[in-house]
């Protein structure tokens, strides 16, 4: 019986790295339920299982068990809307770049980013990418949105991929952790992996080539060692990040200046929209609440309300 770590999944196959850093393409043995959760894939890169050698010349094991996970995230399955899909597990970070123009991301995505790694208890992390491109004003906005954000205990990073400004303090945010990289199209997601990881484009490209046959490639992650003990995952589908398994009454505690306040509200069960002696509210009207993040709330709260 080996140990290993699952650093590439297409389905119904994994690549999964022994201690020795030798690859083995393994399968499942049998099926594996997630308690309290229908899943459409029981395995996500980044889990350690164990495994038995099935073929050696071929290089193919079978997957017996699953190890603990420290965490994990999912998104709701693309075909099955009952079912969530595990994107990956095990993550000390997870990472979006954003950027103010050109396109403009914007502070409801941001906001439901953060929201999402919150619910799953993993320490969420903003890149600012494409500093080129901003004039005074939108710098000036700019930093008031990291100072906004850095108050809530969320680390902020400016930079410009294409320039190589910044990429210093993103190696540095990377080394020694496991992260999750993701952003919308065109925030220059794929200048950043290559400027800090050169060669990884031509990986990237393999892998969607790979994932091309038969199957959907936004629901496969890889992960790349960039370094010893810093892995960074790539998953198109984490942009997706919902709150599926998410009651509306729980969206509140996701978002920390409302966390501080829920035991201040009149009623346990507020949900701090039009309820009497609302703390969450008091703070918003008294400018203690950014009122950006009052509406990306609202509108969580009104996307639950439509879902169910």
């Amino acid at each position: 019986m080996k140990q290993g770590l699952v650093m590439r999944s297409t389905g119904s196959w994994y690549d999964v790295r022994d201690s020795g850093s030798h690859l083995w393409q393994c399968r499942l043995k049998g099926k594996f339920k997630m308690k309290g959760f229908k899943v459409t894939n029981p395995i996500a890169v980044g889990d350690r299982v164990t495994f038995e050698i099935e073929d050696e010349t071929e290089n193919t094991g079978i997957i017996t068990d699953i190890l603990p996970r420290e965490n994990y995230l999912v998104r709701q399955s693309v075909h099955k809307t009952a079912h969530a899909h595990l994107l990956a597990a095990n993550v000390d970070q997870a990472i979006l770049v954003v950027t103010l123009y050109f396109p403009r991301t914007s502070l409801g995505f941001i906001d439901r980013f953060l929201v999402s790694a919150e619910s799953f208890r993993i320490p969420a992390v903003l890149i600012f990418n494409k500093q080129d491109l901003l004039d005074d004003a939108m710098r000036e906005f700019q930093a008031e949105l990291m100072a906004l954000y850095e108050s809530l205990g969320y680390r902020c990073l400016a930079t410009t991929a294409t320039a190589g400004e910044g990429l210093d303090q993103v190696n540095e945010l990377l080394m020694g952790k496991v992260s999750v990289l993701s952003g919308h199209s065109g925030v220059g997601k794929s200048s950043l992996l290559n400027a800090i990881a050169p060669g990884l484009a031509l990986r990237t490209k393999e892998v969607s080539t790979f994932a091309n046959k038969g199957v959907h490639t936004t629901t496969f992650a890889e992960m790349f060692e960039l370094a010893p003990d810093t892995y960074l995952i790539d998953s198109p589908g984490i942009k997706e990040l919902g709150l599926s398994d998410t009651e509306a009454v729980e969206i509140s505690h996701y978002f920390p200046e409302m966390r501080e306040l829920l035991n201040e509200c009149r009623y346990h069960n507020c949900q701090h929209i039009n309820e009497p002696g609302c703390a969450v509210k008091e703070a918003v009207e008294e400018g203690q609440i950014a009122m950006s993040r009052f509406d990306s709330y609202l509108s969580m709260v009104g996307a639950q309300d439509n879902r169910r």
